[in-house]
């Protein structure tokens, strides 16, 4: 019986933190009624965000009954797992229902359209010319808030210590200070301040108020969704592309590195093992689409310079804007953008992939292996690596929780590619949409669609979900979450055969 009141505790606990986020998204899906002032016209579809936001903040206020019992608690980072996961799937699952409401899109459309946005993918299969426009702006929203993780930001921000496995489970293990709280203030603020330059920084270069809101949501949150079929290059603007790369670059960094950066601690920017790695693999990138598929295909240099940069670091930092479509591309471009879209963007960034610090770790790992390899027998090598203003040593722990990982990630991508071949789809682009899905990234090479099979569009979508979070903790979370329902059952039963 102790077990059974042990376990009562923590699950209320986690349903309590649950019930907060339920909140924070009732509260967030009626800002987009906002645009109702704008366009009064579109007022037949306010039902379809007020119904869903009042049964979430109703769900969130019954649950957080659960949170006042139990304020003391502690929760762990496998614990804060099971939140997130409970958190995402209720959020996902009613973000959907505006979808469905008032642009028609089946179940399956509406989820994957919901989560596409939550993970910050911004893979679309809602028609953006047809679209009522509280639609586009809610897509927006939900990307700065999922980029940002906001809702579980916020959420960490209030449940103290307990933050810290929340935030580890959401692939941010990282804080700017000490206290939980600050720090997720402190992001908060960055990412207002990011969205709100954008958003003047667009209009100035000729976007509509509403465009330029809409872009600058997505792109500090390396989202993608765009109010226009061809996304950046529907304005084909050198200006338009030179404000949307600053703000992918930092929606990129790491929420540490950027916290240096806005108070000007250029150093500790610089020796970052992700901001060198970025600025080694974004120029080289760059340099190759460039030469090797940009200037065959788009004869006036300038064009062809714009797009070879403009696509590299779309790419490498999972934002998924586009200037041109990638079907005329050879195998060479195509090669390089799953290369990059695989990379990935910062660890504890708004930014999906694999993750630079990784890719970084395991180019450091070999170089030093080799080094010991060459070196006289009885010399000691050491590689270190800059984690903030932190030296670290790199160990054998390091490596092998990092191998393990990018074996995982690659093996799930390769089931992905096979699925996709079996809807139908020839490798090259099974290959490439299914980097873009499982990365965040959000770009298309004309797979993903309304009418695309409903087994690889739930598959797409398992795949935004698992990419978005740390996979590993979220799985070991799913393992706890079965061993204490399995516990708890036993104990249920050997107290009825005591009775």
């Amino acid at each position: 019986m102790r077990e059974r009141e042990y376990l009562k505790q923590r699950y209320a606990a986690i349903l309590g933190s649950v019930g907060l986020v339920c909140i924070l998204c009732g509260a967030a899906m009626l800002a987009p009624l906002l645009a109702l002032f704008a366009w009064p016209g579109e007022s037949v579809n306010a039902t379809a965000y007020v119904a869903p936001a009042m049964v979430l903040l109703a769900l969130g206020i019954l649950l957080q009954a659960f949170r006042r019992r139990t304020a003391s608690v502690s929760l762990s980072v496998q614990e804060g797992g099971v939140i997130v996961c409970l958190s995402w799937l209720l959020v996902v699952l009613f973000s959907a229902w505006p979808f469905i409401a008032t642009e028609g899109l089946d179940f399956s459309q509406a989820i994957f359209e919901s989560m596409s946005g939550w993970t910050t993918t911004g893979l679309s299969v809602v028609d953006v010319e047809k679209a009522a426009r509280i639609t586009l702006l809610w897509r927006s929203v939900i990307q700065l808030l999922g980029g940002a993780g906001l809702a579980i930001i916020m959420m960490s921000a209030i449940l103290g210590p307990s933050g810290v496995g929340v935030s580890s489970a959401e692939g941010r293990g990282d804080q700017l200070v000490p206290n939980v709280k600050r720090s997720a203030r402190i992001v908060m603020a960055m990412y207002a301040c990011y969205a709100a330059a954008g958003t003047i920084a667009y209009r100035v270069v000729g976007m509509t108020w509403f465009d330029a809101l809409n872009h600058s949501f997505a792109a500090v949150s390396t989202g993608g969704f765009s109010t226009r079929p061809d996304s950046i290059g529907y304005w084909n603007s050198p200006a338009v592309e030179a404000v949307s790369i600053p703000l992918m670059i930092l929606g990129n960094l790491s929420f540490v590195t950027a916290w240096f950066l806005w108070r000007g601690r250029l150093r500790a920017v610089s020796r970052n093992g992700e901001v060198r790695l970025f600025t080694l693999l974004a120029p080289l990138a760059a340099a190759a689409l460039f030469f090797l598929t940009c200037a065959s295909l788009y004869p006036q240099l300038g064009k062809s310079l714009r797009v070879a940069v403009f696509e590299a670091v779309s790419a490498l930092t999972t934002t998924g804007f586009s200037t041109v479509g990638y079907n005329d591309w050879n195998g060479v471009g195509v090669a390089i953008m799953i290369g990059l879209m695989l990379v990935g963007g910062g660890t504890c960034s708004t930014a999906g992939g694999i993750k630079q610090f990784r890719v970084h770790l395991l180019w450091r790992a070999l170089t030093l292996e080799i080094r010991r390899l060459v070196a006289p027998r009885g010399v000691v090598r050491e590689s270190a690596l800059w984690e903030g203003e932190r030296k670290v040593f790199l160990n054998d722990a390091q490596v092998r929780q990092t191998a393990v990982f990018v074996f995982l990630y690659l093996l799930l991508f390769a089931l992905g590619v096979l699925l996709l071949c079996a809807g139908g789809y020839d490798l090259q682009s099974s290959l490439f949409e299914f980097a873009s899905a499982l990365g965040t990234v959000g770009l298309s090479i004309g797979v993903t669609s309304p009418d695309m099979p409903r087994a690889a569009l739930w598959a797409e979508s398992l795949a935004m979900f698992l990419g978005r979070l740390e996979f590993l903790v979220v799985v070991a979370s799913l393992f706890k979450l079965g061993g204490d329902a399995r516990n708890y059952l036993t104990s249920r039963g050997g107290g009825m055969r005591r009775g």
